[in-house]
């Protein structure tokens, strides 16, 4: 047998060597150095936020415990445990006692909008064209669950019902399970697949959505047309295909979805200051009057201010209406009110002007009302509760009483 004596290696070689780890070396410092990863920052909360206790009964006087700036939130976000804030590009989980950011997550991108659903904080990111990365974070921790991208449109809102989560769009609407996969997308999206996407009507834009109970109710404006309500699926058996359960026009150019169940979707037609009652085949089922005030929509579509518990509570804008959850047809209205109101402490809080009302959530007669400072503070007021804490939106605001 021959034995094949061994290359020598010579200096030539080892410094094409020593050159190409330093080529690849350097390649690879560049692409970190313009990832997402070396812009992004992720500080964890250890340990976890502690969720706190519920107080059996609201206090006899509420003041502001503490307060951030959040003009990415529409509504106080509370995810599991955290009280969420966002501005510029950062998420930050507050400890709702307190205040004290417990955790934040923030990127080189600015935020488009920040919602809540599966007990994660969800923050949507903007690029050039569209607010296309969604990154999930777990409320207590602040730590990343599923991402994705998306074609999620500036101005966007989102729109949860307890299984699914809809990103409001104008000619699109993407609406995602609690992995982020999407399940449905209706519209026309910029990069498009398919000529007309599967919908019946491509030429259309979209006004007004409202979520609830895996349906999607959505207000069409369409060429030679003054309005359409339209009742989808959340999740129909493929996602490029949308299933309408049905469509119908409205005669008025001037409409929104005030809430959507199985059954049942309810439409405030403005104009005539009215609201209509459709069933799950587009008839009528039942027809009021209400009284509205002036819109005030910072979305890129409108979305009424609603709240569900138990029974589902609306804000016209001047009054708050207690709809019934299965029927959608009102119980009773609380006058001159500022917001659609929530449960705290176990019982029905709604903001009014000079305070918090508490109300009989059967009849909406006032049992009492806490006086709040709001330092001349005049717009619309959304609420939420985390343990003794009542959350407060006002404007860009993140306020705290306690």
């Amino acid at each position: 047998m021959i034995l094949v004596r061994p290359e020598r290696r010579t200096p030539i070689d080892l410094l094409v060597v020593a050159l190409i780890v330093v080529v690849l070396a350097a390649g690879g410092a560049v692409v970190w150095w313009h990832s997402d990863a070396r812009a992004t920052i992720s500080e964890t909360a250890r340990p976890p936020i502690p969720k706190p206790a519920t107080p059996d009964a609201v206090p006899a006087a509420l003041h502001e415990a503490w307060r951030a700036e959040s003009p990415m939130t529409a509504v106080p976000v509370v995810a599991d445990s955290a009280v969420v804030s966002a501005s510029g590009g950062e998420v930050r989980g507050h400890d709702p006692l307190t205040g004290r950011v417990a955790w934040r997550y923030a990127r080189d991108y600015r935020l488009c909008t920040v919602g809540e659903q599966w007990g994660r904080a969800i923050a949507v990111y903007r690029k050039s064209h569209n607010c296309s990365e969604v990154t999930s974070l777990v409320g207590s921790t602040g730590e990343r669950g599923p991402q994705r991208n998306t074609n999620a449109e500036f101005g966007t809102r989102l729109l949860g019902d307890g299984e699914y989560l809809t990103a409001t769009g104008q000619r699109v609407f993407p609406t995602w399970r609690s992995d982020l996969v999407r399940t449905q997308q209706y519209g026309i999206p910029p990069d498009i697949k398919n000529p007309d996407n599967n919908i019946e009507r491509p030429h259309c834009s979209y006004s007004s959505i409202a979520v609830g109970q895996e349906r999607l109710g959505v207000i069409e404006d369409c060429p030679r047309e003054s309005g359409r309500i339209t009742l989808l699926k959340a999740h129909p058996e493929d996602d490029e295909e949308p299933e309408e359960l049905f469509t119908t026009g409205l005669g008025d150019s001037n409409a929104s979805v005030v809430a959507v169940n199985r059954q049942r979707v309810a439409v405030l037609l403005r104009d005539s200051q009215q609201v209509r009652v459709f069933d799950s085949r587009g008839r009528t089922v039942a027809q009021y009057p209400v009284r509205v005030g002036p819109a005030d929509f910072g979305d890129n579509v409108k979305v009424e201010s609603t709240t569900t518990a138990g029974r589902i509570y609306w804000w016209t804008g001047a009054d708050t209406v207690a709809l019934d959850q299965d029927t959608l047809t009102p119980q009773w209205t609380a006058r001159d009110t500022a917001g659609a109101g929530t449960v705290y402490a176990h019982q029905l809080v709604m903001p009014v002007r000079e305070g918090i009302a508490v109300l009989d959530p059967n009849t909406g007669a006032a049992v009492r009302e806490i006086p709040v400072d709001r330092a001349g503070y005049v717009g619309p007021i959304r609420l939420n509760a985390d343990g003794p804490v009542l959350l407060e939106q006002r404007g860009n605001a993140l306020v705290a009483l306690r």
